[in-house]
């Protein structure tokens, strides 16, 4: 399930791939509408009803690029969707509408001494689709259409798993077995959009919803780099779901943060937390919508998040599974 979620190209405002995708495997499981904005809104029943209401969210949008100009010679001018560092583009393979097409710059031997200290910008960077004029490159891609890394889905090393967009198809992926499983409680799930361009999905559905607490289900950024030590490290892939006390668009509820903590404890399920004040989620949009909900990010440890590469160990999907289901056995009691 995971490989074909990554695999499926949907950059925020261009989901309609991925939404399909989930809906033919939650449809037979719960009741689901989709919003204007197209994100999924769906209740589980279970066997009971809860006094507090109970809503689980990830995003399923992925970063990626829009074209913005073609240029004379049938270069493809584009910016960046969401948040990408430059330094990860160059040489790059993207996909356009089933076009290959290569994100080139100047030739290393060609740079003056300044432009070789620095990642060249966005606007002076080009796609190279192979097209000799304009009006061959028209013929192909228009300008506004999404373009995306052309990246495999493999396993490598001792359970490592390397891909696009595992931020955020792994908390799909997740939200999708709770679904799929026999729960003792209703519960909401939200599968949001365009989260990579400033949480809006989760904005609107979070109105809807009106969650007393929610759960956001995240690939967070890992450092666990050789030279990079202590608290600089932030998270460690495979040192097992990351629970965030705070980052730059929230203060997670505290309650929240040490159940999640106690929980995976006491079920002998590696935990760790984020050492870095950094990055952001849903959840900063959930928390202050409507009347404003509860909110906890349980997230996967991931190296070189928003990239072709993406890195993240199977035993912390695991682990992070396991602890999502103990905790639903505590959350309402």
């Amino acid at each position: 399930m995971l490989k074909d979620l990554c695999l499926i190209n949907s950059a925020s405002g261009d989901e309609s791939r991925v939404r399909e995708y989930i809906i033919n495997l939650i449809k037979d499981y719960c009741e689901y509408e989709i919003d204007p904005l197209g994100s999924i809104i769906a209740f589980k029943k279970g066997k009971k009803t809860p006094s507090k209401k109970v809503c689980f969210n990830a995003h399923m949008d992925e970063v990626g690029f829009i074209i913005t100009d073609i240029t004379d010679e049938g270069y493809l001018r584009f910016s960046a969707v969401g948040g990408i560092d430059r330094r990860v583009c160059l040489d790059k393979v993207v996909d356009i509408n089933g076009v290959k097409g290569v994100i080139g710059d100047k030739a290393y031997h060609l740079l003056s001494d300044e432009e070789s200290k620095t990642a060249p910008s966005f606007d002076k960077l080009l796609i190279d689709i192979g097209a000799s004029s304009k009006q061959e490159a028209e013929n192909v891609v228009n300008i506004g259409d999404f373009a995306y890394f052309e990246s495999d889905f493999y396993e490598f090393g001792n359970g490592f798993i390397k891909a696009k967009a595992l931020d955020d198809r792994i908390g799909c992926m997740l939200l999708i077995k709770l679904i799929q499983s026999e729960l003792e409680y209703d519960t909401y799930f939200c599968f949001n959009v365009q989260e990579e361009v400033g949480l809006r999905g989760a904005k609107c559905t979070s109105y809807q919803v009106q969650s007393d607490i929610s759960f956001i289900i995240e690939s967070t950024t890992a450092s666990d780099l050789d030279g990079v030590s202590g608290g600089e490290r932030v998270c460690c892939v495979g040192g097992g779901p990351v629970v965030s006390f705070m980052d730059r668009r929230t203060i997670y509820d505290k309650e929240l943060f040490e159940l999640a903590m106690k929980t995976a404890k006491e079920n002998g399920i590696p935990a760790q937390t984020k050492t870095a004040v950094a990055g952001g989620n849903d959840a900063g949009a959930i928390q202050t919508s409507g009347k404003g909900s509860r909110v906890c990010a349980i997230s996967l440890p991931c190296r070189y998040i928003h990239s072709a590469s993406s890195v993240v160990k199977k035993e912390d999907i695991e682990n992070t599974e396991k602890l999502l289901f103990k905790l639903l056995d505590k959350i309402y009691d």
